[in-house]
C-alpha cells in the first residue's frame, strides 16, 4: 500500500497542489450524490431524469472512505473551456415524463434532495440573501414547491472564480528528488502561455420555460436560438406528467483575488469561534474544580492518615488497625477479582484501541494531513488507526486479564481473541442493518456488498492477527503484582445510604460539560452537511475530556472505597463511561429540536443506529480511562501504606 501511495502521490496529499489549466483546456464538472437533510438518505444523480454525458456515466476514483460516507462521484454533461464565457448552451431534452418519473421528482422536490457539483475538486457553492444577511449553501435544490405546483431548476448559470498561476517552478519550492516527477516544470518558465488555477465555483440555478419544438434538432452544446434570462427569485417551469423537460447552462470566468491556497475559505466560515472558546474555558473550570478535589484526597486524607500511621510504635499500629475505618478496612478485599473480568478486559482493550484512534486521527486531522479537500481521507484515516492498533488492544486486555489472575496466563488467547472481534463484531451487526434498510430504499448511503467483503477481510486479516499479537506480548510481560494481599473470605459491605448506582451514573455529568458545546457542531457537521474543520479545538477538547474521565473516576473510587465497598472495579469503567448515557439523551434531544424536518421511519432508524454505535465507541473510550485512572490510584494508595 505504501509503495502504491508513494509512487502515485509522491509526498503530496490529494487535492493539496495547483492544477495549472491553460485559456481554452477543457474543464469537466463532476457530480456527487443527491443529499437531504430531511432524510439523510443519499441517491445517485443519475437516479432523476437528468441529462446524461455522451461518452456515458463513469465512476470517478474513490476511496474506501467516501464508499462508506455514501458519496458517489460521477462525470456530468457540463463541461467548459477554461477562461472561455459562454450563454444559452443547450445541454439536452428528457423523453416525456412517465408517471414513475413524475413521482420521483415529487418525492424528491418535497424532501428538499439537493444537487452536487464538483469542479477541480471544489464544491458548487449557492449564494442566498436573507433578511439582509448572506447565507452560504453547498448544492443547489433539485426544485422547489409553489402553491402546490412543483418547479423545476432546469437552467444552471456558472460562475468560475480563477486565479493566474504565479509559481514558475512549484517543485523546486515545495520540494525536491519525486517531486519534479509529481509536478514537471516548465522549461520556459510558464512566461509564455498563461495558466489559471480555478478558486471557487458559483452556481446560480434558475427555473425557465423553453420552447420544446426550438430544441428538436439542435444538439448536445448547441446554442439555443433565443436569449436566456435566468432570473433566481422567480420560478416558471412547472413539471407536467407526459411532457419533456429541456436543459440549459451558461458559465462566465471571474478573475478573483483569492489565491490557490485560500480557495476553500468560502466552505470553511464557520462563525462562532468564541464559542469554541467557551466550551474550552468551561472543561478548564470543570477539571481545576475536580483537581482541587483530587489534590484534597492526596494531600489532606490520604498524606496525613499515611504519615500519622508510619509515626507510630508497632504497639500502636496494632492498636490503631483495631480502630480503623474507611478505606484501610478493604485492604484485605481491595484487588479481589471482579465478577465477569474477562468482559472487563476486553472492554478495556478495545476502548484503548478506540481512545487511541481517536487521538491520533484527531491529531493529524489537525495538522492538516486530512483537510476537507480530500474526500474522505478522515474515514479512511480512522479505519486504517484502528486497525493498526489493534496490537495496543490485545496488549492491554492480556496484559489486565493476567493481572487480576495474579500472574495465571491460562485462558489469555480467548481474552485477545475476543477483544479482537467484541466491538468490530457489534459495529458489523448495527452497519449491517441500517445497511439492510438502505438497500431497501436503492440509496447511495448503502455500502456495496464488496466494501463489505473488504472491511471483512481487513478484520479478519489485519485486526484479529494484530490483537494477538498484541496479546502474545502482553502474556509475555509481567504481569502487575498486587501491594497486598487479599484475604480468602470477602468481607460483608455495609449498608450505604445512597445506592452507589446513583453516584455512578451522576459522574458523567462532569464529563458531557467538557464537550457538550463541541458535540453541537460534530452533529451538525454529520446531520446538516456543515464542514468541519477546527480539529485543533477537537483535539483540546479530546484532551481535556480525558482529564475529566480520570479524575471523576479516581474520587468515586475514592468515595467508594471510604464508604467500605471494594467492589470498584466495574463501578470506576462506569462512572467515567456514563457520559455515553448523556450523549444518547442529548442526540436523542438533538433529533426532536434540531431535525425537526427528519422524515420517515427508515430516516430516524438510521439516525437512533448511527448514535447508538457513536455512543458505544464513546462509552467504551472514557470507561477505560476511567478503570486505569482508578488502578493506578488504588495500587499507588495501598502500596503506600503497610497493612498486613
Amino acid at each position: 500500500m505504501c509503495l502504491i501511495f508513494q509512487s502515485g502521490f509522491g509526498f503530496y496529499l490529494p487535492g493539496s497542489y495547483p492544477h495549472k489549466y491553460v485559456v481554452g483546456d477543457p474543464l469537466s464538472v463532476k457530480v456527487n450524490s443527491l443529499t437531504s437533510i430531511d432524510t439523510e438518505m443519499p441517491f445517485s444523480y443519475y437516479s432523476l431524469p437528468f441529462c446524461r454525458p455522451q461518452e456515458g456515466v463513469k465512476d470517478s476514483a474513490e476511496n474506501l472512505g467516501e464508499l462508506l460516507m455514501g458519496d458517489r462521484i460521477e462525470n456530468s454533461p457540463y463541461k467548459f473551456k477554461m477562461y472561455t464565457n459562454e450563454t444559452d448552451i443547450f445541454l439536452c431534452q428528457s423523453s416525456k415524463l412517465s408517471t414513475e418519473h413524475f413521482g420521483l421528482l415529487k418525492k424528491r422536490i418535497d424532501e428538499m434532495y439537493q444537487v452536487n457539483l464538483i469542479l477541480d475538486n471544489l464544491p458548487a457553492i449557492r449564494y442566498t440573501k436573507k433578511e439582509g444577511f448572506t447565507l452560504r449553501w453547498t448544492g443547489y435544490p433539485v426544485g422547489v414547491k409553489v402553491q402546490d405546483v412543483y418547479y423545476l431548476f432546469n437552467h444552471l448559470r456558472f460562475n468560475v472564480l480563477i486565479h493566474k498561476y504565479e509559481e514558475t517552478n512549484v517543485a523546486r519550492v515545495m520540494g525536491t528528488g519525486d517531486a519534479a516527477e509529481v509536478l514537471p516544470t516548465d522549461p520556459k518558465g510558464g512566461l509564455d502561455v498563461p495558466g489559471y488555477m480555478v478558486v471557487g465555483f458559483e452556481v446560480v440555478p434558475c427555473s425557465v420555460v423553453h420552447d420544446a419544438n426550438l430544441v428538436k434538432k439542435l444538439k448536445m452544446y448547441g446554442k439555443y436560438p433565443s436569449p436566456i434570462k435566468c432570473d433566481p427569485t422567480a420560478v416558471s417551469m412547472p413539471i407536467k406528467e407526459g411532457e419533456p423537460m429541456v436543459f440549459t447552462y451558461e458559465v462566465a470566468f471571474e478573475l478573483s483575488d483569492i489565491k490557490w491556497p485560500s480557495r476553500w475559505d468560502a466552505y470553511l466560515k464557520m462563525e462562532g469561534s468564541k464559542v469554541h472558546w467557551f466550551s474550552i474555558l468551561n472543561s478548564l473550570m470543570v477539571i481545576t474544580f475536580l483537581a482541587g478535589i483530587v489534590l484534597v484526597i492526596f494531600l489532606r486524607t490520604v498524606r496525613r492518615d499515611l504519615t500519622r500511621y508510619e509515626e507510630l510504635d508497632k504497639e500502636s499500629q496494632v492498636q490503631m488497625n483495631e480502630e480503623l475505618s474507611g478505606w484501610k478496612l478493604v485492604v484485605g478485599d481491595v484487588f479481589r477479582a471482579p465478577s465477569s473480568p474477562a468482559l472487563l478486559c476486553i472492554l478495556v482493550g478495545d476502548g484503548i484501541q478506540i481512545l487511541g484512534m481517536a487521538i491520533v486521527t484527531i491529531l493529524f486531522a489537525a495538522l492538516g494531513f486530512m483537510s476537507p479537500a480530500s474526500r474522505g481521507t478522515l474515514i479512511t484515516g480512522m479505519l486504517f488507526f484502528y486497525l493498526i492498533l489493534g496490537i495496543a488492544a490485545g496488549y492491554v486486555a492480556v496484559r489486565v486479564w493476567i493481572t487480576i489472575g495474579c500472574g495465571d496466563h491460562k485462558g489469555w488467547i480467548s481474552v485477545a481473541w475476543k477483544a479482537a472481534c467484541f466491538f468490530p463484531g457489534i459495529a458489523f451487526l448495527i452497519l449491517t442493518i441500517l445497511n439492510s434498510l438502505l438497500w431497501g430504499s436503492h440509496s447511495t448511503g448503502a455500502i456495496p456488498f464488496s466494501v463489505f467483503v473488504i472491511l471483512l477481510l481487513l478484520w479478519f486479516c489485519i485486526s484479529v492477527p494484530l490483537t494477538l499479537v498484541g496479546g502474545f506480548f502482553g502474556s509475555k510481560a509481567p504481569h502487575i503484582e498486587y501491594p497486598v494481599r487479599t484475604n480468602q473470605i470477602p468481607r460483608e459491605i455495609p449498608a450505604q445510604k445512597y445506592p452507589s448506582w446513583m453516584l455512578v451514573l451522576g459522574a458523567g455529568t462532569l464529563p458531557f460539560g467538557t464537550l457538550f458545546i463541541e458535540l453541537f457542531f460534530i452533529m451538525s457537521s454529520i446531520w446538516m452537511g456543515r464542514v468541519y474543520y477546527v480539529f485543533g479545538f477537537l483535539f483540546i477538547v479530546l484532551i481535556l475530556l480525558v482529564v475529566v474521565c480520570a479524575e471523576v473516576s479516581l474520587v468515586l473510587t475514592y468515595m467508594h472505597l471510604c464508604v467500605e465497598d471494594w467492589k470498584w472495579w466495574w463501578k470506576s469503567f462506569f462512572a467515567s463511561g456514563s457520559v455515553s448515557i448523556y450523549i444518547f439523551l442529548y442526540s436523542i434531544n438533538y433529533l426532536i429540536f434540531d431535525l425537526k424536518s427528519l422524515s420517515g421511519p427508515v430516516s430516524a432508524t438510521l439516525y437512533m443506529g448511527y448514535s447508538l454505535f457513536m455512543v458505544l465507541a464513546v462509552m467504551f473510550a472514557t470507561g477505560t480511562v476511567g478503570f486505569l485512572s482508578s488502578f493506578w490510584f488504588v495500587h499507588y494508595l495501598f502500596s503506600s501504606v503497610k497493612l498486613d
